[in-house]
């Protein structure tokens, strides 16, 4: 094995700051890392600033997510395509937080903070986009007309560090995502100083995965884990296929 593999998920997190801005990938609940999550929350780190689509799920039983993170004192700012659940009948556990002025949240809409990741990842510091000219989230902010249509500036935005979850990867940090994990994975890896990846599969040699089968090269890849078979592994150690028609 590299270096990069890490013995379990307290380890991986270790050594992150107070202070630190980490993106969560995931869209709902597939390719979520909730192991990470759930060792960010026993680490020491407070006052963070946490990047992701959505800040958990009224799901039950509950996952680790960002949730749990605010409940602990340890956010100071939430930056997220949602701050509320998209259903009335649902209650994010994070949304009393953000409505009572205890932490701080930044709405972004989702593929405008897709693009805003993907920049970093490719060296662009900005960029227009017609998404939320005329809206709340365009106060004070810089437009331009161009070619006859007005276009709100946006910043990349930069992570300290990722935390992902993949189907599979080899030693050297390739990693393959199984469907919708594809999301928001690829992009936040690309957009951190520091990515780190919990691996359902267990982790192959090097050479062994078919390099057409690679949805993100292992040099963006700085620490894996791979999760443990059940007790200790949560949420789900083993993908469910559709039964064959």
């Amino acid at each position: 094995m590299t270096d990069k593999l890490c013995p379990d998920f307290a380890a991986a997190v270790a050594d992150i700051p107070d202070g630190a801005t980490i993106g969560f990938a995931g869209f709902g609940m597939p390719g979520t890392p909730f192991n990470l999550i759930a060792a960010l929350a026993e680490h020491r780190a407070r006052d963070l600033t946490l990047v992701a689509n959505t800040t958990g799920g009224a799901q039950l039983p509950r996952m680790p997510d960002i949730g749990m993170l605010v409940e602990r004192g340890k956010v100071r700012k939430v930056i997220c395509a949602f701050t509320a659940a998209t259903r009335a009948s649902d209650v994010l556990p994070f949304t009393k937080y953000y409505e009572t002025g205890e932490v701080a949240a930044e709405l972004v809409p989702q593929g405008t903070l897709a693009e805003r990741l993907r920049a970093a990842g490719a060296g662009i510091p900005a960029f227009y986009t017609p998404t939320g000219v005329g809206t709340e989230l365009a106060e004070g902010r810089e437009t331009r007309v161009i070619d006859g249509r007005e276009y709100l500036l946006e910043y990349a935005l930069k992570l300290d560090y990722a935390f992902l979850r993949a189907r599979r990867a080899d030693e050297t940090g390739n990693l393959q995502f199984h469907r919708s994990q594809r999301n928001f994975n690829p992009v936040m890896a690309t957009a951190a100083r520091t990515a780190l990846v919990e691996v359902e599969d267990p982790i192959l040699p090097a050479g062994a995965m078919d390099p057409d089968a690679v949805h993100l090269p292992g040099i963006y890849i700085h620490r894996m884990v791979r999760v443990p078979p059940p007790p200790a592994g949560l949420w789900p150690q083993k993908r469910q296929e559709r039964a064959p028609r």
